[in-house]
């Protein structure tokens, strides 16, 4: 997808969001929370308009971001309780923060944000070197599914309807060598013009990110069908998976 680079995402969709996606789930608030540690605290990776952060901090948590999208941050600072929030703003990647955390997450499939193998490793890296030892690093993400497309690599007229007055059109084409997904989302809304929303992603086996955390030194310490602990076996779509910084 030409033109596409880390700061598209949230360019493109900050203003359309926290409309598409639906407040987060309190298993995952009571999930991190429980991991923060003693004061707790923790760095968000990909902080965006504070979907996570926010009702984080409203249960004591002390939450430090990162992001790359002014127009994201914007999202989190226009909210109760988001300009209380320190972000640093740059590429999630480079985890360039002056502390180490009892936690740090990245959620939402946002590793996945990452273009290359090669980045996805860096993360994990750099990730380690900002966690306290004993620390861990949740990620979550959808379990890569290939039969979801064509003999062309390709997905095109996937539909969702959200409501009486929007729909989603979703066209997909897969590069299987790099394990690459480019996505176009048409949002379709009574009154409105059509939207166009870019996503590129590079998706990752679990046993691959399990490799990327040994290579930075982190262990899988649980993995999970998701944040409510549910079991994560051959019928899972997602995973919640938590690495630990050994002691």
């Amino acid at each position: 997808m030409d033109g596409y680079d880390e700061t598209t995402y949230g360019q493109r969709w900050a203003p359309f969001y926290d409309q598409i996606y639906a407040d987060v789930e309190d298993s995952v608030i009571d999930l991190l929370a429980r991991h923060a540690g003693s004061p707790p605290r923790a760095l968000e990776l990909a902080i965006g308009s504070g979907r996570i952060a926010l009702p984080l901090a409203e249960r004591g948590v002390e939450v430090v971001g990162i992001d790359a999208s002014e127009a994201m941050v914007a999202k989190l600072r226009a909210k109760p309780g988001g300009e209380t929030i320190a972000v640093k703003m740059g590429n999630f990647v480079d985890v360039e923060v002056d502390d180490s955390f009892p936690l740090i997450y990245l959620a939402f499939n946002t590793i996945f944000a990452l273009l290359t193998q090669e980045e996805q490793v860096t993360c994990f890296r750099n990730v380690a070197e900002h966690l306290e030892p004993g620390g861990r690093f949740i990620i979550d993400c959808f379990v890569p599914d290939v039969k979801r497309y064509d003999s062309f690599n390709t997905r095109t007229g996937v539909s969702s309807i959200v409501n009486v007055s929007e729909s989603h059109l979703e066209m997909t084409v897969y590069d299987p060598i790099n394990q690459l997904i480019n996505t176009q989302l048409v949002r379709i809304v009574d009154g409105e013009a059509p939207t166009v929303l870019p996503i590129k992603i590079r998706f990752a086996w679990p046993s691959e990110l399990d490799l990327m955390a040994r290579l930075a030194g982190l262990e899988l310490e649980d993995r999970f069908g998701w944040y409510d602990l549910r079991p994560f076996n051959e019928r899972s779509t997602s995973h919640m998976s938590i690495y630990v910084k050994p002691d």
